[in-house]
């Protein structure tokens, strides 16, 4: 995409006050306590055990670790992690 176009893709998104994630692939996190997280624009699941579940999105992967933990209210674009979540780190894609 030209450059041009991307400036008046950018002021027309800014205009419209539509938020990055809509038009991106960029992923969501949404945390609600320690108990539950909300990760928008996921690409897929790599690993899931009851304490680690391994989320693959277009930006790298999100290791999420803790106890219980579940997979719920999933979409093609949204999932939701509920259980005892102790720590969450990221691998970032590298472009090689």
């Amino acid at each position: 995409m030209p450059k041009k176009e991307k400036r008046k893709r950018r002021s027309l998104d800014d205009l419209l006050e539509i938020p990055k994630e809509v038009y991106t692939q960029e992923p969501k996190l949404t945390i609600i306590g320690f108990n539950e997280m909300l990760i928008e624009n996921y690409k897929g699941i790599l690993e899931y055990e009851e304490f680690y579940i391994k989320i693959n999105t277009h930006m790298g992967i999100i290791n999420i670790n803790g106890f219980h933990l579940s997979l719920e209210q999933m979409t093609s674009d949204d999932i939701m992690v509920r259980g005892k979540i102790e720590s969450i780190d990221f691998e970032s894609e590298t472009d090689e």
